[in-house]
């Protein structure tokens, strides 16, 4: 067995424990929206004390899928206006539960730093709208249509009307919480569209096992319904497992949560040693004394936040090697 699997780092964050997390606000909601639950608004207002990030716009596309607009803000690095023969890799950044699409811009600012300084070459961020509580799955009774919205329409979207590299040898896929269980759970579903996934204390449970027929009103099961097979399908130990021939030595998968994210960690312990058990080579960090923390937790590793992906483009082409 290769030994080279995982990289176990621990951090000290002592310093940083008194930092409030930002990364759990409400979405905007119609009147008489429920409060609990999946829900979203497709399309979402700009709140009035959030500013776009240098290269970030708010814009729409149509989806059949949901059969109405949806929104996503864009990032655009610096050069994309004058550089009209260049083609760029793209990072999908998920939002984290109660998010949108004006989450995350926190992580924009930083890559947009590094790359003014020279740190990392010119990317592309996507940030979509994820809605709450939906774990970027298709809900059962097709009223939030996520992964496919997402997968089939945005992905393709993108590499239509802008300058990507539009295959998996440059395209990343990462998020947050929610945006980390997602991203996970897509990256492994399909590895032939990302070259690389960063799940960021991102709760990764045994769905399947979750499946209970008797409590059809409880979460998750009035999200996925009552047929098991839709647990199974929408379970990344099951996906992990299913596709280990095509994840081995194509997706590269970094996996971060701090030790006191008591409400993820173990899921987190338990999909990185399952990856283990499939000898599928990982990169595995834990955060000493960190909670559930967005905020302290880019903080901390905002100097090499993109090391990952960049490694990743540059392994697989889509970027020259230094």
């Amino acid at each position: 067995m290769r030994t080279n699997w995982r990289a176990h780092v621990l951090f000290s964050l002592s310093s940083l424990l008194c930092v409030p997390n930002t990364g759990w606000s409400q979405p905007n909601r119609r009147p008489g929206q429920p409060t609990d639950g999946p829900s979203i608004v497709w399309v979402n207002e700009q709140p009035a004390k959030v500013d776009l990030p240098p290269g970030v716009t708010h814009r729409t596309f149509h989806s059949d899928a949901a059969d109405q607009d949806v929104g996503y803000c864009l990032y655009l690095p610096p050069g994309y206006e004058h550089e009209t023969e260049r083609r760029y890799p793209v990072i999908y950044n998920l939002h984290g539960n109660g998010g949108n699409e004006f989450h995350s811009f926190e992580d924009v600012q930083v890559l947009h730093a590094g790359i003014i300084a020279g740190k990392w070459p010119p990317l592309i961020v996507v940030l979509p709208n994820g809605g709450k509580s939906t774990m970027y799955k298709d809900s059962y009774d097709h009223r939030f249509p996520i992964e496919t919205m997402l997968i089939r329409e945005l992905i393709p979207y993108i590499d239509a009307n802008f300058r990507t590299i539009a295959d998996r040898e440059g395209r990343c896929i990462e998020g947050y919480s929610m945006g980390g269980r997602g991203s996970m759970r897509l990256a492994v579903k399909y590895p032939e569209l990302f070259c690389s996934v960063f799940c960021q204390a991102g709760n990764v449970p045994r769905t399947s096992e979750n499946y209970d027929p008797t409590t059809p009103d409880i979460f998750p099961n009035n999200y996925l319904g009552p047929d098991k097979s839709n647990y199974e399908a929408n379970d990344a130990f099951v996906l992990a497992e299913r596709n280990r021939g095509k994840i081995k030595n194509k997706l590269r998968i970094q996996i971060l949560c701090g030790t006191k994210d008591g409400g993820h960690l173990p899921t987190i312990r338990d999909f990185h040693q399952h990856l283990v058990g499939l000898e599928i080579d990982h990169t595995y960090l834990e955060l000493e004394g960190l909670g559930h923390n967005r905020k302290a937790t880019l903080e901390l590793l905002a100097p090499i936040w993109f090391d990952y992906h960049v490694e990743s483009l540059r392994r697989s082409g889509a970027v020259p090697k230094q």
